[in-house]
């Protein structure tokens, strides 16, 4: 069963990584690469910031936190299953493509780039969807093109992406949920929120009443 598994993802790979040219490789390795996104990390902390604008450097650490739980989680599962990067795999050397003779390291199980982005996605998107619906694609967007370019550049298998964002995935809900709890119980954000709600309803219905005048 295992060896069957490993087999499909081998071709799935391989269909997936040869879907490439000169484009592309540019845009994947841009994709791949952290600081290329450093605008977007900006925005994102921005729309936390006028979320959470009272203890903003709860979720400040909040995130950093679940970065590293994230990050380390995988390389935790790198050092102790020791699957090799298909880009170091001896029997796919010539048969995968790379861009710029990047192999990454020696071992990919599973992806921290799918993994960590995923986190973030995630946890924004449970954050402040509410307030900024927009927010959705663009979180998956960046989360899905960081994931699929780890396969296009050749230094993971399907698996190993898939894996990271089911991972991620969860990361990220479980630290948006422990989050969300904790300023409910120490900084009083439900009585707050409710306050807002009743104020809302209640200028509203101020503003009905004039209206009727």
């Amino acid at each position: 069963m295992l060896d069957t598994l490993k087999a499909l993802d081998e071709r799935l790979l391989l269909y997936l990584n040869g879907l490439h040219n000169p484009f592309l490789d540019q845009a994947m390795w841009l994709f791949s690469d952290r600081f290329f996104w450093i605008p977007l990390y900006a925005l994102f902390l921005v729309l936390l910031y006028k979320q959470f604008p009272t203890k903003y450097w709860t979720v400040l650490l909040t995130v950093v936190v679940m970065i590293v739980v994230s990050d380390q989680l995988c390389n935790l599962s790198k050092d102790h299953l020791l699957r090799l990067r298909p880009s170091n795999e001896p029997h796919l050397i010539g048969l995968v493509h790379t861009v710029n003779d990047y192999t990454g390291g020696m071992y990919g199980f599973y992806s921290g780039h799918a993994a960590n982005s995923f986190a973030v996605a995630v946890f924004l998107i449970l954050l402040v969807s509410k307030r900024y619906r927009y927010i959705i694609p663009v979180a998956l967007a960046y989360a899905l093109f960081t994931a699929y370019s780890r396969i296009y550049l050749g230094v993971h298998y399907p698996g190993d992406v898939l894996t990271g964002i089911v991972i991620g995935s969860l990361t990220g809900l479980g630290f948006a949920k422990a989050y969300i709890a904790l300023r409910h119980k120490y900084f009083n954000d439900r009585k707050r929120t409710a306050n807002n709600k009743y104020a809302f309803k209640k200028g509203k219905l101020i503003n009905n009443r004039k209206s009727w005048r």
